[in-house]
């Protein structure tokens, strides 16, 4: 068999292609060209699963379907220990939208979450209410707007609407910190006990979660640089 492989290379090289030199030039020219795709392929590769690691999970958008994923209906049933017992049901979502707080290393969620909560002047509406918030403690929001703290836990902060409230009462809105990589991100998830009149009507509801998307941007903005100091 080996006597066999030996020859068979000296045969090419008498075959006309070997003898003109068109075929073997062609072959060692495809032969580097195809290693470099091939390492280039495999860098793309890792650079993407890098990137995957490094990126946030995709967050779920407003009305994006009726009801959660098996995922979701164990975050609402934990975020829900305070609310509605609906919720453990399985929640329908207002809203729920995940920010970029930006690369900090050296600081935990449980710290910037306490920045916010000691030092609640930070909440783009923080209005009358008391510049460290505990659960229990109720104030209004700038424009007469009554709401609750529901919880105050490691990594999260959960409010809800009073009756008075433009958006109607019963309204929960979680804010859940964490960190990958260094990584740090803000979701603000946002459920309701009933319809109420903003909610019924879909004008109003387009434009109360529009708002409140630009209002949970400007506190991750805020956030971001305050948590240098957290």
């Amino acid at each position: 068999m080996r006597k066999t492989d030996h020859s068979r290379p000296s045969a090419s090289r008498r075959s006309p292609q070997g003898e003109a030199g068109g075929g073997g030039a062609a072959g060692s020219r495809r032969t580097p060209a195809f290693t470099r795709t091939a390492v280039r392929f495999a860098s793309a590769v890792l650079l993407a699963g890098s990137l995957a690691l490094a990126a946030p999970a995709p967050s779920s958008h407003a009305g994006a379907s009726p009801a959660p994923s098996s995922g979701s209906r164990e975050t609402a049933a934990e975020g829900c220990d305070e609310g509605p017992a609906a919720c453990h049901g399985g929640v329908k979502w207002l809203y729920r939208y995940s920010y970029s707080l930006g690369v900090h290393p050296f600081t935990s969620p449980h710290e910037v979450r306490r920045q916010l909560t000691d030092h609640f002047w930070l909440f783009p509406v923080s209005g009358a209410c008391p510049a460290r918030i505990r659960p229990a403690d109720e104030c209004d929001l700038l424009g007469g707007n009554p709401v609750r703290v529901e919880a105050v836990g490691a990594t999260r902060l959960q409010i809800a609407t009073l009756p008075g409230h433009d958006l109607g009462d019963g309204l929960h809105i979680r804010f859940a910190f964490s960190r990958t990589f260094g990584f740090h991100y803000l979701v603000v998830s946002a459920w309701q006990d009933r319809p109420t009149r903003c909610t019924r009507s879909t004008p109003c509801a387009m434009a109360s979660r529009a708002g409140a998307w630009a209002l949970w941007k400007v506190l991750s903005a805020t956030l971001a640089v305050s948590a240098y100091a957290a």
